[in-house]
């Protein structure tokens, strides 16, 4: 689907790390190199034309940004360098000062560091309580074994909309409407699911999310968080500095600006922005359903194929866009390292969820996570390297 529109695939390789990264199409590559050969001034600071286009280009990607998840606000909209920042913004700039002593953070082992360690900090230093969700036989987030665990002390529930190692799809409008019925507060980290299915933050009526733009066919560097008005305006910052402050005279007259400002100090990532804009207009012309429904497919088909290799072991137990697996008795990385050699971009390790092998049993897997531009020859290309497992040893020696 849409290779001719990405550079990267002009070189001999096949890439399968999407929950890492994506490749960028090239639209988004000429808006950034537009940006920095036509008019790179600083944003929202000068009274000159280049300035002022930058705002302009910088704003529409906020309202692009506010449509693509139907934020009912731009306010809402909070430029960050990516997911890490947003869910460290939400932990420590929110949470933080909601939360109190003995309340309850509930997460599952199955989250991504970056869904983990803000809670562990804040847990620890304000003497709160970390639970996790039990998965299910199928390593799923169930609603029954949520309501297991739910307490009056639980006040905030954080979960990845889609898992980064299995690719399960959390069921967002149950936990969410489960947890408002418990006067809880919902973090979704969306790094995994908004590049791969429509997220309505509306619909789903979500409180906070968080996402990043390199997951997206962005650029790096680039990241959203968004909250519900009433909740953003209680977010203190936590940066401090130009261009989100009115004035300051002297230590008791320090005024801020409004939303969304106010949380977006220093020079922002302005070309990340401005290629952020590039790349969801470029999602939104293919179709976030398309994508999906493509991805959904080869997923499907790399589940089974990959199943019927006796000496593959596959994690998952049921077939996504996201497949861990391992080939027996050789190391995850052995095996990455091995698939480099014929071009192959595999991930290789614990994938930034360090306690899931408390769930799955397993700590270090391949993983191989798709996209839009995957396609089936590329799994046969895979499938092929991996069903002789005496060429991986000897290869390997």
């Amino acid at each position: 689907m849409n290779r001719e529109d990405f550079p990267m695939l002009n070189h001999d390789l096949i890439y399968l790390d999407n929950g890492a990264t994506t490749l960028k199409p090239k639209v988004v590559i000429d808006k950034i190199t537009d940006y920095y050969s036509s008019y790179s001034a600083n944003a929202h600071r000068g009274d000159y034309d280049i300035s002022l286009r930058v705002d302009n280009e910088y704003e529409n990607t906020r309202e692009l940004v506010k449509r693509f998840i139907n934020a009912a606000s731009r306010k809402e909209i909070v430029f960050t360098s990516g997911t890490t920042e947003s869910l460290n913004m939400i932990a420590f700039g929110f949470f933080k000062h909601y939360l109190e002593a003995n309340e309850e953070i509930i997460i599952t082992k199955s989250e991504h560091a970056s869904n983990i360690l803000p809670w562990f900090k804040i847990a620890k230093d304000n003497n709160l309580k970390i639970k996790y969700i039990e998965l299910d036989e199928n390593y799923e987030v169930s609603i029954n074994n949520l309501k297991k665990i739910i307490t009056p002390n639980t006040r905030v529930i954080s979960l990845a909309g889609i898992t980064n190692v299995l690719g399960d799809v959390r069921p967002l409008k149950d936990i969410i409407s489960l947890a408002h019925e418990n006067n809880i507060l919902i973090v979704v980290d969306g790094a995994q699911c908004v590049p791969h299915m429509k997220i309505d933050v509306r619909n789903l009526d979500i409180d906070f999310l968080a996402f990043s733009g390199h997951k997206m066919c962005g650029p790096t560097g680039v990241g959203v968080l968004y909250a519900k008005e009433e909740l953003l305006e209680k977010l203190e910052p936590i940066n401090l500095g130009g261009g989100m402050n009115e004035s300051f005279d002297n230590l008791n007259e320090v005024y801020l600006k409004p939303l969304p400002t106010r949380l977006e100090a220093g020079t922002p990532n302005i070309a990340g922005v401005i290629g952020l804009g590039a790349a969801i207009e470029y999602l939104n012309n293919i179709g976030i359903s398309n994508i999906r429904k493509h991805e959904m497919e080869l997923g499907k088909y790399l589940f089974e194929e990959l199943s019927k290799i006796r000496h593959i072991t596959v994690v998952n137990k049921k077939p996504t866009s996201t497949i861990a697996f391992n080939v027996d008795g050789i190391f995850s990385q052995d095996v990455a390292v091995y698939l480099n050699k014929y071009g192959i971009c595999v991930r290789a390790g614990n994938h930034c969820a360090k306690i899931l092998k408390d769930e799955v049993g397993v700590k270090n897997t391949v993983r191989v996570s798709l996209y839009l531009y995957n396609t089936k020859e590329e799994i046969d290309k895979l499938i092929a390297l991996l069903k002789d497992k005496n060429k991986i040893l000897s290869e390997m020696l």
